[in-house]
């Protein structure tokens, strides 16, 4: 325990240090092979390290990065933040993929489910109607199609919030990467809906406690959003934007970027249209087209079972059978419905088709 501690603190030591960024980070621990053996090194032999100047071994050397370090242990441990460094195995194996990744992260909410599917929907912060709409009517397709998805955004004001919102409203688990610490939440605005993510999502970033957000840290967050990802969706952007950015992350790091088309006449779809017309998107109107570039297959068990949430009054009485007893035989179901055989028989069938039963040998079925 005292070595795994030990770890943490030299890890958020060097993250806190100024002018080291991630690869330089990455490149320090594998040059030396021991996190815990780069700060017992000399100025001299710091100064060996290519990319090592003297200011940076100065930085390196200070107790001012321990002093971060050993408040950050405090915060996270106070209020309950995960930290996970690059050299974890549950590291999320997409982000480490990239070059740039960041050496370590810290997150709150649930656990990334990494054999879902990972989609990443961005664009303005001027969303239109068009825009919101589409974020909701394809997250609605998303579940309605049985895909096991991940929806991740950067929790700003416009299209990011109204994929979260829509992923929220249909049950999908969504992750805000913010460009600022844990300690606060930007914009304000959204506190409410990064509370509710927490319990079917969650939050994640880069930055320690008290940094706040300034430009840079959101080009920086953009690429953890680009690197977490399956797929980039660009729903609305002008001709220059952090969407765009994100795609062409996206794209470095050899992922499907997709842009929603609009009109040439609208501000916010220059960006989308000049995407398509580079060959840097493709251009999605639907999850079909999600799904035909990215080769997914629908649950169709899924389907079958969206296609029969709306029970009969009497298949409502069935289905309330096998919450009681979780195995039924046909006769048993008859004599506790009080329906005879045959509409018993019609009944399982439909709801057997619907994907919400399932049949054994000898008769006997059971809830899915």
């Amino acid at each position: 325990m005292e070595q795994v501690l030990n770890n943490k603190r030299n890890l958020l030591a060097l993250w806190s240090v100024s002018g080291i960024g991630s690869m330089t980070a990455r490149k320090l621990v594998a040059y030396v092979g021991d996190i815990n053996e780069l700060f017992k090194l000399k100025k001299e032999k710091l100064l060996k390290i290519p990319g090592v100047g003297p200011q940076l071994a100065d930085a390196i050397l200070t107790s001012e990065a321990f002093k971060k370090a050993d408040e950050e242990l405090v915060f996270i441990e106070k209020y309950k933040i995960k930290f996970t460094s690059i050299f974890d195995t549950d590291y999320p194996f997409r982000l480490k993929q990239c070059e740039d990744a960041p050496l370590v992260f810290f997150s709150k909410g649930a656990k990334l489910n990494e054999e879902a599917k990972f989609i990443s929907i961005v664009g303005t912060r001027n969303a239109s109607p068009y825009g919101k709409d589409f974020c909701n009517d394809f997250i609605v397709q998303l579940k309605e199609r049985g895909h096991q998805v991940v929806v991740v955004s950067g929790l700003a004001y416009g299209i990011d919030i109204a994929a979260h919102k829509a992923s929220l409203k249909n049950n999908i688990p969504t992750y805000g990467i913010l460009a600022h610490g844990l300690d606060t939440i930007y914009p304000t605005q959204h506190r409410n809906i990064a509370t509710k993510m927490l319990e079917q999502g969650g939050l994640i970033t880069e930055f320690m406690h008290g940094i706040f957000p300034d430009k840079n840290n959101f080009v920086r967050r953009n690429r953890i959003i680009a690197g977490l990802s399956d797929a980039v969706i660009v729903v609305e952007s002008d001709k220059k934007g952090g969407s765009l950015l994100t795609a062409d992350m996206a794209n470095s790091y050899n992922r499907d970027v997709f842009a929603v088309p609009g009109k040439i006449t609208d501000k916010y779809s220059t960006g989308c249209n000049n995407l398509i017309k580079s060959n840097r998107a493709a251009l999605i109107q639907s999850v079909d087209d999600l799904e035909y570039v990215m080769g997914w297959e629908p649950n169709s068990k899924a389907i079958q079972k969206e296609l029969f949430v709306e029970l009969s009054d009497e298949e409502k009485i069935l289905i309330d059978l096998f919450n009681e007893k979780s195995e039924l035989n046909i006769d048993t179901i008859c004599r506790n419905s009080g329906f005879n055989m045959a509409k018993v028989s019609a009944m399982l069938l439909n709801l057997e088709f619907g994907g919400l039963i399932k049949c054994k040998p000898g008769k006997v079925f059971y809830k899915i």
